[in-house]
């Protein structure tokens, strides 16, 4: 074949010229090309649209609105810096974060164990009515929120409390027991484990049944004991999912707004007990109408749930290596 040949041959291949017709330019793309391209913009449209409108708007204006303080919808002063230095010396805010912070160790270290837990009872060989109990334990979320808090409201109550009024049948506790009055935040965890330990249980009872039955044969061969296949077998093979459940865990309690606010009756209870830093930025946002110091303690907000999360990602990357 001659050279002429070839060369043709190779730009046939490379799509530069068409067997019927002349050569197209070195570098430009076929009409083919720029059509699919085109119609995948095309169905791409309405969702940069919407993200752009609804996710990239609102975070851009939120972060201008955190160096300005507002006076109304329209009136506007930049105020630079002065926003996040005052969340340092703000009373409020700082209770709100101990508040916060005092919520999420109780999920973590309360509501998370007992979840791990009642899935480790449920995953035993040979328990019969395993799927009733999943479903009692995952009933709550069923519900919806709102009407579990409201729920919730009425079982704490002092006096003709369901809880006030079984403990005081059963061991005389004390009617009047102030449970959202004085220990508003044990209130809050105590709900939240009613609410969320069956929902953490599916997960971890998931992860406990996709652990290799073989690793944890051979491991009652070598002689270990149920604490030691616990340690050395089920924890690192459900490491993964209880590294989600724990992030989640976290993100959640920190967002932490709809239960209080239920069930303090849209207040944050007596001396501010209940008081957390999502309820906070509403009052000062929507009632107080300073739109410019919520946005700034929106951003503290996420920049906490950024660190926590890469945090979490450093020490899950250490323990793989």
């Amino acid at each position: 074949m001659t050279d002429a040949g070839t060369t043709q041959l190779a730009a046939l291949d490379a799509g530069v010229m068409r067997p019927d017709g002349p050569t197209r330019p070195t570098g430009t793309r076929p009409p083919r090309a720029m059509r699919v391209e085109g119609a995948a913009w095309l169905f791409l449209s309405p969702f940069l649209l919407v993200f752009t409108v609804f996710v990239v708007y609102p975070l851009g204006k939120s972060l201008v609105l955190a160096f300005q303080q507002t006076y109304g919808p329209f009136d506007t002063e930049w105020v630079g810096w002065s926003n996040f230095r005052n969340l340092i010396g703000d009373d409020l805010f700082l209770l709100a974060v101990r508040n916060t912070a005092v919520y999420t160790l109780g999920s973590l270290f309360i509501q998370l164990p007992l979840a791990l837990g009642l899935a480790m009872l449920l995953n035993r060989p040979g328990l019969k009515g395993r799927g009733i109990y999943r479903l009692i334990f995952f009933s709550p979320q069923l519900m919806g929120l709102v009407f579990a808090a409201m729920l919730a409201a009425l079982v704490f109550e002092k006096r003709a409390g369901l809880l006030n009024q079984a403990l005081h049948a059963a061991f005389g506790f004390d009617l009047d027991f102030p449970w959202l009055q004085t220990h508003v935040m044990w209130t809050l965890i105590l709900t939240s484990l009613w609410m969320y330990v069956g929902y953490n249980m599916i997960f971890f009872l998931a992860a406990l049944q996709n652990i290799d039955k073989s690793l944890l044969e051979a491991a009652s061969v070598d002689g270990a004991g149920p604490k030691a296949r616990f340690l050395n077998v089920t924890v690192p093979s459900i490491r993964p999912v209880a590294s989600v459940v724990v992030l989640l865990s976290v993100i959640g309690s920190l967002q932490l707004f709809e239960l209080p606010w239920i069930m303090l009756e849209s207040t944050p209870g007596p001396g501010n007990r209940g008081l957390t830093i999502v309820m906070y930025l509403y009052q000062k946002g929507f009632e107080t109408g300073d739109l410019g110091y919520a946005s700034a303690i929106g951003w503290v907000l996420a920049i906490m749930l950024i660190g926590l999360a890469l945090v979490q990602l450093w020490i899950v990357r250490r323990e793989e290596r």
